[in-house]
Parts: C-alpha cells; sequence; structure tokens
C-alpha cells in the first residue's frame, strides 16, 4: 500500500522547498513485486496485452544509459496499483490546492551499476512544467517511488531547494544521458544571481520516495554503484486541466476533435474531493476490465 502523509507541517515545507523527502512509502512486501513487473516491461512482456505509449530503451541499446518508460500503467496492473493510487492523488492535490488530480504520465526509470568503469547514466537538471505548455493549468506534480536503496553516489534525484520560485525556463535540450546534467540548470541559477544554489538529495531506503513542485529544478548524476537505481515517476496534473493549443506532437495522440476535454482513458483521475475516480481503475486493477472493452 502506498502512504502519503500530508499535514500543514508538510504544506509549509513544500510550499517553502518545493518538494518532500519520505523514507516509508511503500510496503516492503511491494517492492519485489514491482520490481519483477518493471523487468517484464523491459524486456517486452504487456501483463495488459498493451503496449506503453512510450519505450525508450530495448535490448542491444546501450547498456550503461538510464532506462525508461513512459505510461505502462496501460500495460501492467501490478505498476498500475500504485500509479493510479487515490492516496497519491490525495496527497498532490492537497499539496497543491487542487479539487482532484489526474495522472499526465508514469516514468518507469532503470538506471544500470556501474560497469567495467561506465557508470549508468545521468538525467539533465530540467523543470517538469516546462513541458507541460499542453495543459491548462500546466503545474505539474511528481512522486517519485524508489525500488532499491538510493544515495547521491547511485545517481538518486536531486533537487534545488526553493527553485520553485525562480523564474521559469524553457525546456532543456538534452534530457538523456548529457555529459554536464546540471548546465541548464546552472545558467538557470545564474540568471537568477544565485552563486551557490542549495541541493537536495534523495537519499532513502527502498519504499522511500519524494514528491517535488513542477518548477522545482531536478535530475540525477551518474550510477557510480554496483546496484542498480530503479524507480517509478507519477506526474500528475489538476482534475480540472484542459488542453491548449499548444498540444504539440506527442499530446496530439490524445486530443479528441473539436474539444479541449482530456479523456479520462488517457488521464485517469485518481483523487477528486467529491469522491469520483475514473471508472475503469477499480475493474481493470481487479483483473475485470479487458482493453478491447475499456470506455472512457
Amino acid at each position: 500500500m502506498l502512504t502519503l502523509p500530508i499535514d500543514s507541517n508538510a504544506k509549509a515545507q513544500f510550499a517553502h522547498d518545493g518538494f518532500l523527502i519520505f523514507d516509508n512509502l511503500l510496503e516492503t512486501t511491494m517492492l519485489e513485486p514491482l520490481r519483477e513487473a518493471m523487468a517484464a516491461s523491459f524486456d517486452g512482456k504487456w501483463e495488459t496485452g498493451l503496449a506503453p505509449d512510450e519505450v525508450n530503451w530495448r535490448p542491444g541499446h546501450p547498456a550503461h544509459v538510464t532506462r525508461q518508460i513512459c505510461n505502462v500503467w496501460k500495460a501492467s496492473r501490478t505498476l498500475a496499483s500504485v500509479i493510479l493510487s487515490a492516496k497519491a492523488g490525495q496527497a498532490v492535490a492537497a499539496l497543491n490546492g487542487w479539487p482532484g488530480t489526474r495522472v499526465a504520465q508514469d516514468n518507469l526509470l532503470h538506471k544500470p551499476a556501474e560497469k567495467d568503469g561506465v557508470a549508468g547514466g545521468t538525467l539533465g537538471m530540467h523543470q517538469d512544467s516546462a513541458f507541460a505548455d499542453w495543459a491548462d493549468p500546466s503545474l505539474m506534480c511528481t512522486v517519485w517511488l524508489a525500488l532499491d536503496d538510493v544515495s547521491r553516489a547511485g545517481g538518486t534525484l536531486e533537487f534545488a531547494r526553493s527553485s520553485h520560485k525562480w523564474a521559469a525556463a524553457p525546456p532543456i535540450d538534452e534530457f538523456h544521458n548529457p555529459t554536464a546534467y546540471r548546465s541548464a540548470f546552472e545558467a538557470a541559477a545564474a540568471r537568477q544571481g544565485i552563486v551557490d544554489p542549495e541541493m537536495a538529495y534523495v537519499e532513502v531506503p527502498a519504499g522511500g520516495g519524494s514528491i517535488h513542485h513542477g518548477w522545482t529544478w531536478h535530475g540525477s548524476g551518474p550510477n557510480k554503484t554496483g546496484r542498480p537505481r530503479r524507480a517509478i515517476a507519477i506526474h500528475c496534473i489538476s482534475s480540472d486541466a484542459v488542453f491548449t493549443d499548444q498540444v504539440g506532437y506527442i499530446y496530439s495522440r490524445y486530443k479528441q476533435l473539436g474539444s479541449n476535454r482530456m479523456d479520462e482513458g488517457f488521464f485517469p483521475i485518481i483523487w477528486h474531493e467529491s469522491g469520483h475516480r475514473s471508472a475503469f481503475i477499480a475493474p481493470f486493477l481487479a483483473g475485470n476490465l479487458a482493453w478491447h472493452a475499456c470506455g472512457s
């Protein structure tokens, strides 16, 4: 079970820092099934018969780069049981003042262990909301769940404290495996007149994780340890979000002609203050809903 305790102190800290870090979010009994489902997903074994929206690594690709799959919740009920968690949606809504929460996109992230002197690849520091001009409101908020013990040496997620208060920057150009993974962030800090930004690292045991604001600068360095760094990221937006006219190449596939409405079959509402959750979630997670029969 996913637990995300949010109280007034947590809200105040999130507003100040732009992130929260937790030692315990997932029950330990969940970890191995989630790791197994992740491995199966990267092997192209889709439990539901439906492929994820995007697979950025396949066997035979360079071994050291961070592997990523997007919207795996459609392909794996095991992973979906966490990604579509009402507790995650409620926590994110509480932190951002939203009436409810949609999943905009999930990511499976596998940063390989160092091998033969080659470290697991970096992820460029960026602001999530810079990539969300297709949504109104464009604010994102992300829940990040560690499936392994994570450390700075292992290329864990890192945040620039209070950087969500900085001016918005455009999307970064180089996301996967840049040599200088902090370059866009350092340029943004210089524009703000900040010489030595305060950094925080998500160093937690397996089952811990974090939540971060959509404008918080974050990314991850190389994995210089002998074990992989595996994680699940749940990128959320408000339940009230609609499409803008900046839908672009990727999100055009989800847009209906003549409407700016977001279909819950693609952007499920996982929690709402009214009690609403997208109707397909419960039967889908229970294995009682086949994808060919699924409607919005």
